[in-house]
Order: C-alpha cells, then sequence, then structure tokens
C-alpha cells in the first residue's frame, strides 16, 4: 500500500507548489508525530513507547544514507542515491500509520506536502529510493518491537494488605497498571532492572515522616498553602504527556539552532529512547517495591509505626492518583531522561519554554533543563501524588538511563566527531 502511494507521490509532486517547511523533514514529521499522539490521547507509557519506535526508525533510515553513527537496530544498507529527506518522511510515514491507522488521512496529506518540499531539492529516482528505504527501515523497527513484551499478561496482582504496600486508589480501585513495562526489552539498557535504585525511607524514619507531611500540607485538594502557581504547575505537568511535551521542545530547539538532518535525526532519537528506556525502569521498580501512594499512606497513618505522621480518612490529593505504584516518580524520571540528553547536546543553561496540547494558555519556561526538572520534582508533590524522596530518586534514575544512552549508543564511526 505505501508503495503505491509512493509511487504516485512522486508522479504527481511536480505538479505541486511545494509549500514551505517549518524546519526540516526531521522536525516536520517529529511534530506530526506528536499531533498523533494527543489526537489517539495515548496513555503517557504508550506514548515514550511510540515515540521511541518513530524516531528510531527515522535515525536508522537517516543514518542508513549517511552511514555516520551506528543504528539502534537496522544496519545501512540504502541504495546509492537515496533522498536523505524523503528516507525520513518514508520511515515517519510507515511507523506512524502503523501505529495510528485512524489518523492515516492526515498522514497521507502531510507525506504528500514532505513531497512538494522534497521535490525542489531532489529528483524523482532520489526520492522514490528513499521512501522505499524509509518503508523497510520503519518495518524492520515494528517487527522488532512487536515481541518486545507489551502484550504479555502478567500473573494476577494481589495486593500484600500490608501498611507501605501498594493498595488500589479512587476512583478506580484498580490494580496497577501497564505492568508489562516492568519487564519490556529496553531499546537500550542492558536490562529493566539496571538502573534499579535503593528502597524508599523506612516507614518509621524522619525522611518518610518529612514526606508524608509535606505532600499531606502541601499536595491535598483543599490546601490553604499551595499558592495558585503551583497549583496551576502541578496540573500543567500532568495535562500532557512527558513524550509531547519533551518533544515539542526538542523541536523548538531545532528550529531555533539550525543543523543538518542526520544530527536532528540522532537528537531525536537518543532522547525518546531515554523516554521510554526510563520509563521501563521506573516500572520496573515500582512493581519491585510496590509502594503505597500518597492518599494510602496519610488515610492510614495510624498504621505506619512512626510517630511523626497522623492519619486524616478524608484527605484527598489535588490530582487523580495514577493507579499503580508511587516509587520512584515516573514522571520525574523520563523528565530527566529526556532533559539530560537535551543538555548533552545543547548544554543544561539553555533557555527553552514548554507547552502543552490541553492548557494552550498556560506555558512554563526555563534558563536550565535542571531548573525544569526541579519545577516537574515539585509538580508532582503539589499535585499530591508523590513523596519527595521518589521524586529525587525518579529524576536520578533518568538521568542515569539517559547518561548510558547517549554513552553508548549511535556513536560516531569511520572517525566522524561532528554532524555534518
Amino acid at each position: 500500500m505505501f508503495k503505491k502511494l509512493a509511487l504516485a507521490a512522486v508522479a504527481a509532486m511536480m505538479f505541486v507548489v511545494p509549500a514551505v517547511a517549518s524546519a526540516d523533514v526531521v522536525t516536520d514529521w517529529n511534530r506530526t508525530m506528536v499531533g498523533a499522539l494527543v489526537t489517539a490521547a495515548s496513555p503517557p507509557p504508550l506514548a515514550s513507547r511510540d515515540a521511541a519506535i518513530v524516531q528510531t526508525s527515522v535515525f536508522d533510515a537517516v543514518n542508513g544514507i549517511a552511514r555516520r553513527y551506528t543504528p539502534v537496530h537496522v544496519p545501512p544498507a540504502a541504495p546509492p542515491g537515496a533522498s536523505r529527506d524523503a528516507a525520513a518522511a518514508g520511515a515517519a510515514y510507515e511507523s506512524l500509520v502503523a501505529l495510528f491507522p485512524l489518523q492515516r488521512a492526515i498522514l497521507d496529506q502531510q507525506l504528500s506536502a514532505t513531497l512538494a518540499q522534497v521535490g525542489a531539492r531532489d529528483d524523482a529516482s532520489a526520492i522514490a529510493a528513499g521512501l522505499q528505504w524509509g518503508e523497510q527501515v520503519a518495518d524492520q523497527i515494528l517487527s522488532w518491537r512487536a515481541t518486545d513484551g507489551l502484550t504479555v499478561v502478567p500473573p494476577p496482582y494481589v495486593p500484600a494488605g500490608v501498611p507501605g504496600r501498594y493498595a488500589p486508589t479512587p476512583p478506580a480501585f484498580a490494580p496497577p497498571a501497564f505492568r508489562p513495562f516492568a519487564t519490556m526489552t529496553p531499546f537500550a539498557i542492558a536490562s529493566p532492572a539496571q538502573f534499579l535504585p535503593g528502597p524508599p525511607p523506612p516507614l518509621t524514619s524522619a525522611r518518610y515522616a518529612r514526606d508524608v507531611n509535606e505532600v499531606k500540607a502541601l499536595g491535598s485538594a483543599d490546601s490553604t498553602i499551595r499558592t495558585p502557581v503551583q497549583t496551576e504547575t502541578a496540573l500543567f505537568w500532568q495535562s500532557d504527556t512527558p513524550a509531547a511535551i519533551w518533544n515539542r521542545v526538542a523541536d523548538d530547539l531545532a528550529e531555533q539552532r539550525g543543523a543538518p538532518l542526520v544530527r536532528e535525526a540522532r537528537i531525536l532519537a537518543l532522547m525518546n529512547i531515554s523516554l521510554v528506556d526510563a520509563t521501563i525502569a521506573f516500572f520496573n521498580a515500582k512493581n519491585y517495591y510496590d509502594t503505597w501512594r500518597p492518599i494510602t499512606a496519610i488515610q492510614q497513618a495510624d498504621t505506619d509505626g512512626n510517630p511523626g505522621t497522623t492519619p486524616d480518612s478524608t484527605w484527598t490529593p489535588l490530582l487523580v492518583t495514577p493507579s499503580f505504584q508511587e516509587y520512584p516518580s515516573g514522571h520525574a524520571a523520563v523528565s530527566n531522561g529526556a532533559a539530560s540528553v537535551l543538555a548533552a547536546f545543547y548544554g543544561d543553561d539553555t533557555s527553552f519554554t514548554a507547552t502543552s496540547a490541553t492548557m494552550t494558555t498556560v506555558q512554563r519556561s526555563f534558563t536550565s533543563f535542571a531548573q525544569a526538572v526541579a519545577q516537574v520534582e515539585n509538580a508532582r508533590v503539589w499535585g499530591g501524588i508523590h513523596f519527595r524522596t521518589a521524586t529525587i530518586v525518579g529524576a536520578q534514575m533518568g538521568d542515569e538511563v539517559a547518561d548510558y544512552v547517549v554513552g553508548t549508543h549511535l556513536l560516531p564511526i569511520h572517525g566522524h566527531h561532528g554532524d555534518r
């Protein structure tokens, strides 16, 4: 189906007035991917996996022509003279149609617009070769990830029923969701447990009491000490998936800075690999430690054995508590996984603005990636769904995952040390 569309598009592009790209083909299609995630209302874990599939497909397609870096999964084997732009578009299109088949019509339109742009630079044979190569790469990535464990059905979850362990929370009172991510095959890290952190503070510790009392005061639905800005910030970071938020940041920086196609493809691939592998790592840790959420801890504080905590049976958080375990914070992990990759390329002291698809009138601007991650950590406490320690540990996990991914994958080959 794709080949027929590609050939028809190549034949027709000579009669289309070239459109103006916002940046480059890689960035344009990454924005298309973000739009697909938003339209599909993909849950955060699935969004991170889908984004990684798309961006690793794009990278291996472009790099298969440029041959400058070690591949993610598909060895360079593009035909001579293939268009890099067309390969990027072909890989993105093929993977997105497979992941979001209901959005095919809009993706068809985007492909036609891309080919109109590329037709002003590359000849028809180069474009056809690039499209076919991109399709082949995406198909191999999709086949690889089809057996990554997403569809494995874990054994039924049985709550431990003891203080400190996870108990289903309102409103759904459901068992932990997304459990297959805890054992999913990573994209880059050696195993889901490679960066398993140490345990959370003991229930009887002073640190645990501080954590409980902080979220009890700041994170309650009717807190009198949380400021309006803090409330808005908690809502902002919950209003969109981390994959969508951080890919918009990456696209904005790419447009501002400008860079060769292969460099942009590499940055986006590394960032999205870090996002998904941090997701796998934090779910592995959540399921390993199986800890209760603040709503349970505060309502049942008379069972924790800690004299520094007191129960409040009516306490509820600002945000709806996610249906999975508390420790460590997933949002802190994936946000620092993404931010650490971007900091590796642009420097930590980089100014940028984060936006949301649903809170369109709210933005959060920063002068460093560290500042943004610190705000994410605060937001989870202000929202009443995480203890402070879990956010700190989650952010550390994300940083470790990103360092590993950048240091071991998509590395220069043949003596290349820079992007051209």
